[in-house]
């Protein structure tokens, strides 16, 4: 290279250019066309490199090589060859002796160039990791990416330490040294982000969130779909499209529900009541019974049930002429005996799972008459439905057992009994 220098120097000494001067330009022609000849050979092994690898990538049927590829992983790498050639070459160029500054200004520019370089390629191979990771269905509802980060970070931090000591010209353990004591700053400048990190590594060991779960916390104002898990934020798209934020630790520390259990288990539950009027209620006369029987869910129901009541009467000598005496079916009773066989012969309510119809404590509303099943489905609206129509039939059927709904007075009542009270006003 110094025969090149001096052959380009008296080039231009003969152009009229004085001695001193013509070192300056020599040594400035020289450092371009070494930039020139990097960028050469940078393109040169990326298109070399680079196209044995798309090559390769083709004829293979795996798909890590492929995203390689399309990510220009290796384009990223392959960026630090011709950092690494110019900065050896750099004192070709620009002697120590003559340029000391800027030669040492030069190659500072080169050793934060190449860290720079290896930080993005670490990072792109992260990423990449990653989404090689989240396409395996076994890895797919893992939360992963909070890791990646805290790697990232790491890497970052360790990058920008170097870069650091780069530029003050001083070593990195030198300053990692130093970091011991500014280690409580450093604890609360990252305090999220530790926090984050171990909360991310107990809802994983646990299984407590994954991507896609259905999750409810009020506290947040979350219910929707997870769809995000990172190290410092837990995203949630509610129903009505919204997006809500939650701190990883949040997840640890407060309550939430997670629906995962409800949608693996293919049923969802629905528990619903309505109030009886305690004034509807009595025992069965024959004539009702009569009735009843004529309704196929019960007519094996009430024939046992009245056998079972009528063995026990005779039993025990009660005397039937007296309603309170032993032991009558009632109309609410039947009502129950109905209502469940009409969930048992549904098909869209699951026959796998707890099916009942059961008494609440009353009120001054009324007898809660609370129905608990699942529907046989986990989707919101075919679920909304199903419980629409459970409940629709309900409130018809009612009347016909000698029962009412309890319902509180509304203005349109009170506007009847008005007009009944004026009318009987009129004819007395």
């Amino acid at each position: 290279m110094s025969e090149l220098q001096q052959w380009i120097n008296s080039y231009l000494i003969k152009w009229g250019l004085v001695h001193d001067s013509a070192n300056i330009w020599d040594n400035l022609v020289v450092l371009l066309l070494l930039i020139a000849i990097t960028v050469g050979i940078d393109y040169t092994c990326r298109y070399i490199f680079l196209g044995l690898f798309k090559r390769f990538a083709k004829k293979t049927k795996n798909q890590w090589d492929d995203l390689i590829v399309e990510r220009k992983i290796i384009n990223k790498l392959m960026h630090l060859i011709p950092a690494i050639l110019v900065y050896i070459m750099l004192p070709l160029a620009l002697p120590r002796e003559e340029m000391p500054t800027l030669l040492g200004i030069l190659q500072m520019v080169c050793s934060i160039y190449i860290v720079a370089v290896v930080l993005r390629f670490i990072n792109a191979s992260l990423n990449l990791l990653l989404e090689i990771y989240n396409r395996k269905e076994s890895m797919k509802n893992k939360p992963l990416k909070g890791f990646v980060q805290i790697i990232q970070v790491i890497v970052f931090f360790v990058g920008g330490i170097i870069i650091i000591s780069i530029l003050i010209g001083k070593s990195p353990a030198t300053l990692f040294a130093g970091l011991g004591a500014s280690a409580a700053i450093l604890m609360l400048v990252f305090k999220d982000t530790i926090l984050g990190f171990v909360a991310g590594i107990q809802l994983s060991a646990n299984d407590m969130l994954r991507p896609g779960d259905w999750i409810t916390m009020s506290k947040y104002g979350a219910d929707g779909t997870v769809i995000e898990v990172t190290l410092n934020a837990i995203k949630v798209r509610n129903f009505d499209n919204t997006i809500t934020t939650i701190p990883p630790y949040a997840l640890v520390s407060d309550s939430f529900q997670n629906w995962r259990g409800m949608l693996e288990s293919g049923g969802r539950r629905i528990k619903r009541s309505i109030n009886i009027d305690m004034n509807s209620v009595h025992f069965c006369t024959p004539e009702m019974l009569a009735k009843f029987r004529k309704i196929s869910l019960i007519t094996d129901y009430v024939d046992s049930k009245q056998q079972e009541l009528e063995k026990y009467n005779e039993e025990h000598n009660i005397d039937a002429s007296i309603w309170v005496n032993g032991r009558r079916q009632t109309n609410l009773g039947v009502f129950r005996a109905y209502l469940v066989n009409y969930l048992k012969s549904n098909p869209n309510v699951s026959q796998t799972q707890t099916c009942m119809v059961r008494q609440l404590q009353p009120t001054e509303k009324g007898i809660p008459l609370e129905l608990y099943f699942f529907a046989s489905t986990t989707q919101w609206i075919p679920y909304e439905d199903i419980q629409s129509d459970v409940f629709d039939h309900l409130l018809a059927v009612v009347p016909e057992f000698g029962l009412s709904v309890f319902q509180g007075v509304s203005g349109a009542d009170l506007h009847h009994i008005r007009i009944e009270k004026s009318d009987l006003n009129l004819s007395l």
